[in-house]
């Protein structure tokens, strides 16, 4: 059984299911299938009204993972302590934009946390999944009738591939490298949401577990001010290194390495 598949919602969206499943090399299922009933792959990428989600399959399946900017846990997050540390961490008010590249993108949680706070944000992702999920978060996101959410995408600039492959003047704008590989090297534990557990398994299936340091590695030997680390409160840093300094909340903290003053 293979792990992922292609699932068109309807027949108006089999046009769509078909290319997206030509472009990733995944099988496509016929039209109708219920994630609940099938047994033709693992998971599945379903895509429907142009809105992709990202569905494990049988009956006690938990529900789809997708991008939604304009969730209300995203909201929340407007208000949330956890946005204060963010923007402390990449130096937000240092500058009047900071241009930022969040060089493990993943579903772009704090990338559009940044970006609300008026960064300008290169989000790099591997996972050619992933970049799926993220392109059909922020294609939804520019066509809302919000104008908040409307804006905050603006400055969202999706880059597919490895960051350390992109060219050097895409680099010489950068403020802060900002690296969150949390996922790929936390324990597997209750504290994963079950509708997690799939995205999590395509995080790992295009990492390993040196990944994380050589990112780092390769962050700090940019000429870049600033270089943030996304970590569990309680973890080591990465390899080995020792940050300018912490900003530590409850259960995560962020280690800061500061090369110089940002102007």
């Amino acid at each position: 059984m293979p792990e992922l598949a292609l699932l068109a919602a309807t027949e108006a969206d089999y046009a769509s299911a078909a290319r997206l499943a030509q472009h990733l090399g995944l099988p496509l299922l016929a039209t109708g299938i219920e994630p609940a009933h099938c047994d033709a792959a693992a998971a599945l990428l379903i895509v429907e009204d142009s809105v992709l989600r990202l569905q494990t399959t049988g009956r006690a399946a938990p529900g789809p993972v997708l991008v939604d900017f304009g969730s209300a846990g995203m909201r929340h997050r407007r208000n949330s302590g956890s946005r204060e540390l963010l923007g402390r961490a990449v130096g937000h008010g240092k500058k009047p934009v900071l241009n930022v590249l969040d060089a493990t993108a993943g579903l772009a949680r704090d990338a559009f946390v940044l970006a609300d706070l008026g960064c300008e944000v290169v989000l790099c992702e591997r996972d050619p999944v992933i970049v799926e999920l993220l392109r059909s978060g922020l294609l939804a996101a520019a066509g809302s009738d919000d104008p908040w959410l409307t804006a905050v995408v603006q400055r969202m600039h999706l880059s597919p591939g490895d960051a350390r492959e992109l060219v050097p003047a895409k680099m010489a704008s950068v403020d802060v490298i900002y690296l969150d590989p949390m996922f790929p090297t936390r324990r597997k534990s209750a504290a994963v949401k079950k509708e997690m557990a799939v995205f999590q398994s395509l995080l790992e299936r295009s990492t390993n577990p040196q990944d994380a340091d050589d990112l780092l590695v390769w962050a700090l030997r940019q000429n870049t001010p600033r270089v943030v680390v996304k970590r569990p409160a309680k973890a080591a840093s990465l390899a080995g290194q020792k940050p300018s300094h912490r900003i530590v909340g409850k259960s995560v903290r962020y280690d800061v390495y500061v090369h110089r003053k940002l102007l």
